[in-house]
């Protein structure tokens, strides 16, 4: 049978990575990023050629892909070599939880896959209904400050903000969530000092959190989320990844941790 498609794809992030092996269409893929861990088996799979912000051109050029699949204007250095080399990029820049399910939904159709994608969507959104309902039934819901970088420091992007909600937390900073450039969610320490949360949770784009350099700023010994010791660490692989972790493991480990006692 005739492959309909590109037929040889390089995804310079996870997402469309994890997004084509749950399509069953992982036999495209013939270059990933360093940084890929989901699934498990891709690594093993397929040949590194990029890290987050850039990659190898004459590696990638080397592979001959009909399609690169990037993520965001960070890496829009990258996305320009790579069309300079007269290659077919493809650069989402998914930022909330319908945004992501709709890159599924688009890399299901470039791939000839759309049943399987609109099945896998389904899924996720009776999953997210589900978590809904539970949140709904909660009446004081905490005041939860999540944390995506410390210097500058950075509250959490979109689809984080949205899933805190729905994990039943409520995000302090959920104004900025909507900015689509990392500087536009920039805080001060005081802010969040003035808002108090109860629950702090932080995960630095891959880089270790320190809690204990976080316990120490400024002012921070007054939050209640210091005091009652509610400060966690969440994997970025699985919080910080526009596409199916997050939906998944990173809305799980959101509800345990807001909804711990």
């Amino acid at each position: 049978m005739k492959i309909k498609g590109p037929k040889r794809i390089i995804c310079l992030t996870e997402e469309p990575t994890e997004i084509l092996y749950l399509l069953g269409e992982q036999d495209r893929i013939v270059g990933i990023s360093r940084y890929t861990v989901r699934p498990e088996e891709a690594k093993s799979n397929h040949p590194v050629v990029s890290a987050f912000v850039d990659g190898s051109v004459k590696k990638i050029s080397e592979l001959k892909p009909d399609l690169v699949i990037g993520f965001s204007d960070i890496q829009g250095d990258l996305a320009a070599k790579l069309i300079k080399a007269n290659l077919q990029v493809l650069i989402f820049n998914q930022r909330s939880i319908e945004e992501i399910l709709e890159v599924i939904l688009t890399i299901g159709r470039i791939v000839s896959a759309e049943g399987k994608a609109q099945k896998l969507v389904d899924s996720y959104k009776k999953r997210l209904d589900t978590f809904r309902e539970k949140s709904n039934k909660i009446q004081n819901k905490p005041k939860v400050y999540f944390e995506e970088w410390d210097d500058p420091t950075f509250s959490g992007i979109r689809w984080v903000s949205e899933l805190i909600e729905i994990a039943g937390g409520e995000d302090i900073f959920s104004n900025k969530s909507h900015g689509k450039l990392a500087m536009e969610r920039e805080i001060q320490w005081s802010d969040v000092v003035e808002k108090n949360p109860d629950i702090i949770l932080a995960s630095w784009c891959g880089k270790p959190v320190d809690i204990d350099s976080i316990k120490e700023r400024e002012g921070w010994d007054q939050i209640s989320a210091i005091k009652n010791n509610r400060i966690h660490e969440i994997d970025s692989s699985i919080i910080l990844q526009p596409g199916p972790a997050s939906l998944t493991d990173g809305l799980s480990v959101l509800e345990s941790l807001i909804r711990e006692q």
